[in-house]
């Protein structure tokens, strides 16, 4: 059970974003605690991604507070975000396919020796411990991304944000086209990340998902926030799915 009793890692407040006469994102209101894992979900267009986007600086808000652990935050851009310890794991994970798994944890921050030089074995011997915490079944740390399993590369990604002090992650669709071992890995990455007392945000469209790996679930609709679901085990799929497709919260859901 996430204890929800003290100051919320992050609170968005009344965000809005237009495109034109579209409101992508309509008066949108949502908690994460720490050790929480909140689902955000929507069709295509719903206003998920676009919400996560301004929280992580990808694009900037119209309107709308951002709070983080009870302060205002001023973020304009991702190295704002990553200044109060948020990190973005895309679908695409932005991992240099032709490099090993230390050479994409330390991309653009590499260690050096007191002489300049890149410290590959510093690198690796960091990636082997964080890798440890987070996977420890991973050894493929010779090996280029291209040629490991897309749970593996969920874990470098995964692994590179948790290095640099992330506290807050946004993770879109982190399991589509996975199988189910990789799935089961994924999850169990996230459990973990739960356990060191993350907040996730997931954007995700499949309720199963959500329901497996969710404390709470967000539903959004033509940019307004449909419902609000504080315990998703308290709802069925179908729940879920009626607030996705008809845009109307279940009896005892706050909208």
């Amino acid at each position: 059970m996430v204890d929800r009793s003290g100051t919320p890692l992050v609170e968005l407040r009344d965000m809005q974003k237009a495109f034109g006469g579209i409101k992508a994102v309509d008066h949108v209101s949502i908690d994460l605690y720490p050790g929480e894992v909140v689902g955000v979900l929507g069709h295509n267009g719903a206003g998920k991604s676009v919400l996560m986007k301004m929280l992580s600086g990808a694009l900037p808000r119209d309107a709308g507070d951002i709070r983080i652990n009870g302060e205002t935050a001023v973020i304009n851009n991702p190295r704002d975000a990553r200044a109060y310890n948020i990190e973005t794991i895309y679908q695409t994970l932005a991992l240099a396919d032709n490099l090993d798994a230390s050479a994409n944890l330390f991309l653009g921050r590499e260690l050096t020796t007191m002489t300049g030089l890149v410290d590959d074995a510093a690198m690796e011997s960091e990636t082997r411990k964080i890798m440890g915490r987070l996977n420890p079944n991973f050894q493929r740390f010779s090996t280029p991304v291209s040629g490991l399993s897309g749970g593996q590369r969920q874990s470098v990604a995964i692994a590179r944000a948790v290095y640099f002090n992330a506290r807050i992650l946004i993770m879109d669709e982190p399991t589509a086209a996975l199988g189910p071992a990789e799935t089961r890995m994924v999850a169990d990455l996230i459990h973990e990340l739960k356990a060191q007392g993350l907040g996730i945000f997931l954007i995700d469209h499949d309720v199963h998902q959500v329901k497996e790996l969710c404390d709470r679930a967000a539903v959004m609709k033509n940019g307004k926030l449909v419902g609000d679901v504080v315990q998703v085990a308290d709802v069925t799929t179908d729940d879920l799915l009626g607030m996705i497709i008809a845009g109307k919260a279940p009896e005892g859901v706050a909208a």
